[in-house]
């Protein structure tokens, strides 16, 4: 499964934040990768916690 990962940059205090649309789980870092390595922890995170069952319900249309 492919997911859409959104990078927001944030101008005020630098750094992004990384989050895949529909599923509440967040990276931030300094660069796009450090976020990217972020949200991917977070989601790791998140299908521990609630199984990768909810996971792919957040993500259905």
């Amino acid at each position: 499964m492919q997911l859409s990962i959104e990078l927001i940059p944030d101008p005020e205090f630098g750094g992004y934040t990384a989050r895949v649309p529909d599923i509440p789980a967040y990276g931030e870092g300094e660069t796009e990768q450090a976020a990217i390595a972020g949200l991917r922890d977070a989601l790791r995170g998140y299908i521990e916690v609630f199984g990768l069952r909810s996971a792919r319900e957040c993500l259905r249309p």
